[in-house]
């Protein structure tokens, strides 16, 4: 057995209109669907020794692993792919679990040929295939072992390039199966490209969605006597956008950093930009965003909070009535003070004057046994 077996999803055949249809499912946004094998030589506790995943774009659809020994779904779209093959599950279950039994020897023949006695070794590959926004088709096929890169399949020859000396063994075995390597250029530009558009179709409520960005500029002085313009765009689906800054309508680079297109936790994208300018020339920039739910380009320039004069009359009569309400609370209390003084010294001269003039016949009370 040759280390990096090739796996493939089933094609399903469909009419060639079925198919025409599903190209126009793509938008103008790129798809890809991709593949990650992972075996490791010393499993633990949450670390299977084989698992699998597959991605449509960015969401994980399916997985597999040596605990559960099944081709799972991971999203409820994927289960539509019964209705048009049942045994989808029951045979690529199958499938995986081959494939879970040749990476444990591939694994195993690596640690030798490296003369590797003991220690946590990985082998891993994955592959896919991309269409992207403007029709191109892209894929690839690659492996690695230890996190470094070991192979990669090159399609325009049909042949491997190796990462290093021990890898020139799987090279060798490799480049010699010629019709091998045909097919694996074929299902990469072809066989991928018909299972992805497939996996949108099934998954359009939410692969092919859009969600518009929201787009918020804010200032920071800088100690330089500078300032800093920073663009947050967030909220948006799909990842894909583009994201300037424009200085009288021209795009500006100048002094500019970009984060990168970071995911929410609700499944939408954010993604940060920033200016280094002159507050003088503030009027002048604008933070341009384009994006497939936009039906032209967004310019979003800074603007001054609106002083809400309702808000800051509230507020003022909200602290005249605070301090009514405490000035109330201290004449209250002053007040029973007062009345409390008064008591007590009536009480005191009352007391007084009884005992001057009544100190003679005042009872003695005695036990009486």
């Amino acid at each position: 057995m040759g280390v990096l077996l090739l796996r493939w999803p089933p094609l399903i055949l469909g009419a060639a209109a079925h198919l025409l249809l599903l190209l126009d499912c793509a938008g103008s946004t790129s798809h890809s669907l991709r593949y990650f094998y992972t075996a490791v030589s010393e499993p633990g506790q949450g670390l299977p020794q084989f698992i699998a995943v597959g991605y449509v774009d960015d969401q994980q659809y399916v997985q597999y692993d040596s605990d559960t020994k099944e081709y799972l779904p991971r999203v409820p779209w994927i289960r539509k792919v019964e209705k048009e093959d049942p045994q989808y599950w029951h045979r690529e279950t199958q499938t995986l679990q081959g494939s879970e039994l040749v990476f444990r020897v591939d694994l195993q023949t690596l640690q030798n040929r490296y003369n590797q006695s003991g220690g946590i070794h990985t082998l891993q590959q994955m592959y896919g295939c991309e269409l992207r926004s403007d029709g191109r088709k892209g894929g690839y096929y690659q492996g690695s072992y230890d996190g470094r890169d070991f192979i990669a399949f090159d399609k325009e020859t049909l042949t491997w390039t190796a990462a290093d000396m021990g890898a020139q063994v799987s090279k060798r075995k490799l480049d010699a199966e010629l019709a091998r390597n045909q097919y694996t250029k074929h299902y990469l530009e072809e066989e991928c490209i018909e299972w992805l558009q497939r996996y949108l179709e099934y998954g359009k409520e939410t692969l092919l969605r859009t969600e518009a960005p929201v787009v918020k500029v804010t200032r920071k002085a800088d100690y330089d006597g500078l300032e800093t313009l920073v663009c947050q765009v967030h909220g948006f689906y799909p990842q894909e956008i583009e994201a300037n800054w424009v200085k009288d309508g021209e795009v500006w680079q100048e002094g500019t950093l970009r984060g990168l297109v970071a995911p929410n936790s609700d499944g939408t994208y954010y993604l940060f930009l920033s200016v280094h300018i002159d507050p003088e020339e503030r009027e002048r920039f604008r933070c341009r965003v384009e994006h497939d739910s936009l039906e032209k380009p967004l310019d979003v320039a800074w603007e001054k909070e609106p002083v809400n004069l309702g808000l800051i009359v509230g507020a003022i009569l909200g602290v005249m009535a605070a301090i009514l309400l405490v000035s109330g609370i201290f004449g209250i209390i002053f007040f029973f003070i007062r009345r409390q003084r008064s008591e007590k010294s009536a009480y005191k001269a009352a007391s007084t004057s009884d005992q001057g003039s009544d100190s003679s016949t005042k009872v003695s009370y005695k036990p009486s046994v």
